[in-house]
């Protein structure tokens, strides 16, 4: 089996804002993924190494804990290069670098377009879900259309004091899209949503829900 990772490439979210890749979105679920056989191939839009959210920067702990993750987002292959490959899954990890990227990334919406019509796992965390606010199905219609889906909320981003910051509002956006959204009764909760081959989760602390139902998806079929 073959999951394809699709990270950020961005450093900034607005001046004096700098952002990237948050590091437990990525983490926990690629090790969860190479525990299981399950073969990840990293891909970014500018390729090479993947950029951190300073926010996200490993204690002495997690480097020791994350380091396979970590070595391999130092060799990320450009999205690009991989446009015309075939996977079992495609994933999406927050930060907010996709709210800047990856939501209006052509090679992206058409590597999405073409698995998900294959009935291949599609599955973000977070802001990760930025990156198909404006993807479309193979048929043109809304991504998101009338799919049950979960992602980094209004009320988180307030919280994070962002609201201002950022150039949209994920949950604004995903029901702007169709998505019927759904979160956890509190901020910063863990909570995972699974429509067909749609699978969702809502913050950080979704990191490990997403891994297990993606891991979980890919050897159910």
């Amino acid at each position: 089996m073959r999951a394809l990772f699709v990270t950020t490439s961005t450093t900034q979210l607005a001046p004096d804002h700098p952002t990237g890749l948050w590091l437990e979105e990525f983490a926990v679920p690629y090790l969860a993924a190479i525990e299981a056989d399950i073969t990840v191939t990293v891909a970014s839009p500018h390729g090479g190494a993947v950029p951190l959210d300073p926010k996200t920067e490993p204690d002495e702990k997690q480097r020791e804990q994350w380091a396979r993750p970590l070595e391999a987002l130092r060799h990320s292959v450009t999205l690009a290069s991989v446009q015309d490959e075939t996977f079992d899954a495609i994933f999406i990890p927050g930060g907010h670098g996709p709210m800047v990227d990856l939501a209006r990334d052509a090679t992206l919406h058409a590597l999405v377009a073409r698995h998900d019509a294959a009935g291949k796992v599609i599955a973000a965390v977070c802001h990760g879900p930025a990156a198909l606010v404006h993807a479309r199905r193979a048929d043109g219609r809304p991504f998101f259309e009338g799919r049950r889906a979960t992602g980094f909320t209004n009320a988180e981003e307030f919280l994070a004091r962002l609201k201002d910051v950022v150039p949209f509002l994920l949950e604004d956006e995903m029901k702007a899209a169709g998505a019927d959204f759904h979160s956890a009764l509190l901020p910063m909760l863990s909570h995972v949503e699974e429509d067909g081959n749609l699978i969702t989760g809502q913050n950080p602390n979704s990191s490990e829900g997403v891994a297990e139902a993606l891991v979980a998806a890919l050897h159910d079929r």
